[in-house]
């Protein structure tokens, strides 16, 4: 089960939108009103977060040159 964000659709400017959280199938498809009082929703796109390992088997990221041909100038 995942974890899903959720806001109201505000009915007219100026009124607060609302948000809460639900446990969703992957499956299920989203939800258009609130479960409780039948508002008006959408689904809140929220970015995730990954795991990066710095383990042997992984190169180290590389470092932007200060110059483009790698003489210093600048010129790129």
């Amino acid at each position: 089960m995942a974890t899903y964000l959720y806001e109201t659709i505000p009915s007219k400017e100026g009124d607060q939108t609302e948000t809460f959280e639900i446990q969703q199938s992957m499956k299920d498809a989203p939800l258009t009103q609130h479960p409780e009082t039948g508002v008006p929703v959408r689904r809140v796109i929220t970015g995730g977060f990954g795991f990066v390992s710095k383990g042997s088997s992984a190169p180290a990221p590389q470092r932007p040159s200060s110059g483009g041909c790698g003489s210093g100038c600048g010129c790129h």
